[in-house]
């Protein structure tokens, strides 16, 4: 199966447990791998047999800058969820959530969760 990347999207939310992280916000960043055939859009060159990746980001820029959630779990569910419903070509979506700010204490590079969904 084919697919389409669009990584390193960043965008500021207000997702966590903590009062702190509701109130200042703190970036986020998402990586979506969708799989789906690309045979006919390589073939034609036409949009409409594929997904328009920028629809994707204005997609996942809605869902992450919109109603703060606990858990990036939660916003990535969301995110797979909106993916596979508003672009019905995709038949498989990954999406890792990076949260580089995330209040530990120590040093660390980077908290994510992945998720993977597919049509039923």
């Amino acid at each position: 199966m084919d697919k389409i990347e669009l990584t390193g999207m960043e965008f500021i939310g207000y997702h966590g447990c903590l009062p702190e992280e509701r109130l200042s916000g703190q970036p986020f960043i998402v990586d979506a791998v969708m799989y789906l055939s690309l045979q006919e859009a390589g073939k034609s060159d036409d949009l409409g047999k594929t997904v328009n990746y920028a629809e994707v980001f204005e997609k996942v820029r809605e869902i992450v800058e919109g109603e703060p959630l606990n858990l990036i779990e939660a916003v990535a569910e969301r995110i797979a969820a909106a993916v596979l419903s508003d672009f019905p070509l995709v038949a498989k979506v990954e999406i890792t959530l990076h949260k580089p700010e995330a209040p530990i204490k120590g040093l660390f590079k980077d908290a994510a969760v992945t998720v993977e969904r597919s049509r039923a």
